[in-house]
């Protein structure tokens, strides 16, 4: 006789209205979850979430966003930047890669198609074919674009760990940018092929040097900065622009 295990059950989801200090309401999403382990508040292209660990009460939680209100109107006063229309079917508006603004152009064809060319991004698509495909020939030509991109940064960084990942993964995050999970599968957050190459480049170092100390200790800083002195300015870049990077590639592939 087997024994079917039962799933967990899926956080419990609750939109709270909170006053800003300067009178503006926003809803931040209460997500009740077991597996969480500490009161955390972040911000994505969906707005503001705040996660509660087992057992924290209203109070606290209530305590707790307060004295985050001021960080949490500097985060969301960045969202004119999420704003942006999405793509339009024949429109010339450039795209995001790169950190550039490239400028794109559309071809009919047989086949849903995006690809770099000289003159910039050129989309192929046949005359009926739909939203969904062209969302999904985005995000395949972001993902060969992040490839080639590690592609050409991971030579330099493999001979000094002991060991390479064994997998890689490029897929939207919510919050995180990167993590290496105990079977050394390394995730990269796709958004960050929108933006400054430096800014991926360091995510990378920063993830690789994981396999090496598997906490954010003082001796993992240390191999993060002998690989990357300027990581600072990368984190900083990351956390002034990122929220936008995320929610242009929501809007373009979603």
């Amino acid at each position: 006789m087997f024994l079917k295990l039962a799933r967990p059950a899926p956080p419990a989801v609750e939109l709270r209205p909170l006053a800003l200090a300067d009178g503006r309401a926003v809803d931040v999403r209460w997500v009740r979850d077991p597996r969480a382990r500490r009161l955390r508040l972040i911000v994505t292209e969906k707005g503001a979430r705040l996660t509660l660990p087992r057992g924290v009460s209203e109070r606290l939680a209530l305590s707790f966003l307060h004295e985050h209100r001021d960080w949490l109107a500097a985060q969301l006063a960045r969202q004119p930047a999420l704003v942006e229309a999405p793509l339009v079917r024949g429109a010339g508006d450039p795209l995001p890669l790169r950190d550039q603004a490239v400028p794109v152009h559309w071809r009919e064809g047989r086949y849903v198609r995006a690809s770099l060319e000289d003159e910039g991004i050129v989309l192929q698509l046949p005359e009926r074919a739909s939203d969904a495909q062209l969302k999904a020939a985005l995000r395949d030509f972001y993902q060969q674009q992040a490839r080639q991109d590690l592609g050409a940064w991971l030579p330099r960084y493999l001979p000094g760990l002991p060991r390479a990942p064994r997998q890689f993964t490029l897929r939207p995050l919510s919050s995180l940018w990167g993590s290496l999970s105990p079977s050394d599968e390394l995730k990269l957050d796709l958004s960050l092929v929108l933006g400054r190459p430096a800014a991926f480049e360091y995510v990378l170092v920063h993830e690789l040097c994981h396999l090496v100390h598997a906490n954010h200790s003082r001796a993992f800083w240390r191999e993060v900065e002998s690989r990357w002195p300027g990581w600072r300015e990368e984190r900083d870049y990351l956390r002034g622009d990122g929220l936008a990077l995320k929610g242009r590639l929501a809007r373009l592939i979603r």
